[in-house]
């Protein structure tokens, strides 16, 4: 894949997209194979913010009987991850290992118990193992854990090569791809039309998706709306290289009991957060073995505006983990990174078209799901862009029920 990062001249673009994360790139993919001519813009390297710092963990549950958005995004996601790989032959490194969360207390235990069986009478695969099962497949658990949740549809893949192949596969069908290429201004012409200006060159369209997301926020900014997405900070550490020792994609219940007991949510505050200001509220935690032995861990989820990783937060994730895994006691840190994720408050994404201007569209707000769902919200609104005319699971996240005007103040 050849990018380029020099300066260009006016580009009159059919339709710009702004973003080079696996919403972004999937976008331009699903748009280019359709017929059109795509110009893609990323500030920096393609998967350099969340697309590319996530564990690159999958939790599809299947299809219910009535598929919903999140169901949707979920397992179309799942089809795409294969495309890439078997289809199209680009190296993902995916894997459909299933995923374990690790339930510790027999409060946690009770609560999913009623919860998979309420999933799986909508059609749901999951199934709640004990722990006699869980180390038959995942030697290394605990003893001391009460069980844990088997997500069998579940896996993972690489993030960065995930989302590059994404950018391969547009570029290959015609996309122009633009890196370094940092958006300051966006004016909306009298014609209908984009311009769009970069540090590097400007640019002119009739159809505009943003796809930055948590920075959709500061570019609604510059077109006079307010696009409530939260910058969210995740954090993650690892290991060197080490022989195989964990063979899923793996997290733990103690998050998810404590969010279905305790949601929490305001204008300035969205649902499923590990801090409250800095005041902790409860661990999360994910993590899986890399095809090159590293073994990588992360979990909190709190409102910030810095990639900087918290070494306090990371030492409460490690010794997490050491609950569920205690042989990773004799593997010292290695490295420790994080990202931001476009989190809005009621955890709903936001994909569709804008209604306030003409040819204006998004796609951000996908939480901390950004990697496994993303895939397929590109797909969509590619789809919607195309069709003109969008796919009724999208009505929930139809950007009108989040996208405000920004208030004028008075002089």
């Amino acid at each position: 894949m050849k990018l380029t990062d020099k300066t260009t001249n006016n580009i009159t673009t059919e339709i710009l997209i702004i973003g080079g994360g696996i919403t972004g790139t999937s976008t331009a993919f699903f748009l280019t194979k359709a017929g059109h001519e795509v110009t893609l813009l990323e500030r920096g390297e393609l998967a350099s913010e969340a697309s590319g710092l996530n564990a690159g963990t999958l939790w599809q549950i299947g299809w219910d009987t009535s598929p919903d958005l999140s169901t949707t995004l979920s397992m179309g996601g799942l089809e795409l991850f294969k495309m890439l790989q078997f289809e199209l032959g680009y190296d993902i490194e995916f894997r459909q290992s299933g995923a374990l969360k690790a339930i510790q207390t027999e409060e946690q235990l009770d609560f999913l118990q009623k919860e998979v069986q309420h999933l799986k009478s909508q059609g749901y695969s999951l199934e709640i193992l004990t722990m006699r099962d869980a180390q038959s497949i995942e030697p290394e658990l605990s003893s001391a854990l009460s069980g844990c949740l088997l997500y069998p549809l579940g896996g993972s893949a690489n993030p960065v090569k995930t989302t590059r192949a994404l950018a391969s596969a547009a570029q290959q069908r015609g996309t122009r791809i633009l890196t370094n290429h940092e958006v300051s201004t966006i004016e909306y012409l009298d014609n209908g039309s984009y311009k769009v200006v970069t540090n590097k060159g400007i640019f002119q369209t009739k159809t505009l998706v943003l796809a930055a997301g948590p920075w959709c926020r500061n570019i609604g900014s510059m077109l006079s709306l307010h696009i409530p997405v939260f910058p969210v900070r995740g954090q993650m550490w690892s290991t060197g290289p080490v022989p195989p020792r964990l063979f899923h994609a793996l997290g733990a219940a103690e998050s998810t009991h404590f969010w279905h007991r305790n949601p929490f949510s305001n204008k300035d505050t969205p649902l499923e957060l590990t801090h409250r200001g800095d005041v902790r509220l409860t661990r999360h935690l994910y993590g899986r073995q890399t095809r090159d032995g590293e073994i990588i861990f992360g979990g909190d989820r709190q409102l910030s505006n810095s990639k900087t990783p918290d070494e306090a937060g990371i030492e409460v994730n490690r010794n997490h983990v050491f609950e569920i895994f205690p042989f990773l006691r004799q593997f010292p840190i290695k490295r420790t990174w994080a990202g931001l994720m476009p989190f809005t408050q009621n955890l709903e994404p936001i994909i569709g078209k804008i209604p306030q201007h003409e040819n204006l569209y998004i796609v951000t707000g996908l939480s901390s799901s950004g990697f496994e769902k993303g895939p397929m919200s590109g797909k969509l609104l590619a789809e919607y862009i195309h069709n003109a005319k969008a796919s009724p699971v999208l009505f929930s996240a139809d950007p009108s029920r989040q996208v405000t005007a920004l208030a004028v103040d008075a002089d």
